[in-house]
């Protein structure tokens, strides 16, 4: 599976930004994304999580309210719509793939995009 994440970009503070993390290879339905952020200096974090129905969604605690995932199958792309951005959202935003449900640990992703930067100004 290979991850192509786009979207990134410079935003003020209170801004909105779209995501996209296109799919291709041996792509399945049965895979759940998520996407995970590191800042500089920072370990990576969870940001959000979707399965591949769309059933279930998971955020950090410091996201929810403001970004929303979601997918569509039928375009192997996964989106993560970024609204109210702040400072602290600054980092480089990776989306990843794996088989079935959503976990939030970075090792548990097997295939993993290259990350696209996102800088939230003040």
């Amino acid at each position: 599976v290979q991850l192509q994440a786009s979207g990134g970009g410079l935003v003020q503070a209170g801004g909105s930004l779209r995501l996209s993390c296109a799919a291709s290879g041996h792509t399945s339905s049965s895979i759940a994304m998520g996407w995970f952020r590191q800042a500089p200096g920072k370990e990576r974090e969870f940001v959000a999580a979707i399965t591949w129905n769309s059933f279930s969604t998971a955020y950090a605690d410091s996201v929810k309210g403001r970004f929303t995932i979601s997918r569509d199958n039928a375009k192997n792309t996964v989106y993560l719509q970024m609204n109210s951005l702040k400072p602290e959202d600054t980092a480089v935003y990776s989306c990843a793939a794996r088989p079935f449900g959503i976990v939030t640990m970075d090792g548990s992703y097997p295939y993993w995009g290259q990350g696209t930067q996102v800088t939230v100004s003040s």
